[in-house]
């Protein structure tokens, strides 16, 4: 597998997200649902980048992609064990978008008018990472808001990452939502039922 470098000029087809828009984020119980990383942790897909680092948002375009991508990321496809240190302190919140925003669209003939495919960028192994980020980057350069692209590991649905020096005033958080994946009232249930169908075994203790 190779990452080729982002072409130069680099001019993605264009994806607006527009305002009214509802998207899902799992995120630490340390932060609010629409904070960005401000470039805390390990790299990931399309962060971090810059000097000063360019803050960071993933979400998902619904619930289930946004847990496939961050609670069950590294769960095998055949199945396996979440245990509780990977969800206890994790929480799903919703988020309004509050104006149109403008990505670069890394998917479906996006994808081909860069002259790459899915597996050359946005379905890559993490070892990529370090090759990943500079399509980011590049769509950052070019002014947009962010990036577009399907989910890995749920190839139905977009994922998104937005570039929190832009859209940190993009999104409304929904105080009626949110799924407490450490209460065993409230969000648990809702986990194990969402995992079982997967093969995937919840652990409580």
């Amino acid at each position: 597998m190779v990452v080729p470098d982002p072409p130069r000029p680099f001019d993605p087809d264009l994806f607006e997200l527009p305002a009214g828009q509802e998207l899902f984020r799992v995120h630490n119980k340390s932060r609010h649902g629409h904070d960005s990383n401000p470039g805390v942790g390990q790299p990931t897909r399309f962060a971090f980048f810059g000097d000063p680092v360019v803050p960071a948002m993933y979400a998902a375009q619904t619930e289930r992609a946004a847990i496939a991508e961050t609670l069950l990321h590294d769960i095998p496809l055949v199945g396996g064990q979440l245990t509780p240190s990977a969800y206890r302190d994790k929480l799903m919140s919703r988020l309004t978008v509050n104006r149109d925003l403008r990505m670069a669209s890394l998917m479906g003939l996006g994808l081909r008018r860069l002259g790459v495919s899915a597996d050359q960028v946005t379905a890559t192994a993490a070892a990529h990472y370090e090759r990943t980020v500079l399509w980011a980057e590049a769509a950052y350069e070019a002014g947009f808001d962010g990036v577009a692209y399907m989910s890995r590991q749920c190839n139905s649905d977009r994922a998104y990452v937005f570039f929190g020096d832009r859209t940190d005033d993009a999104f409304d958080l929904d105080p009626s939502y949110r799924w407490n994946f450490g209460d065993p009232l409230d969000g648990r249930p809702q986990l194990i039922t969402f995992c079982n169908v997967l093969g995937v075994e919840v652990l409580v203790r």
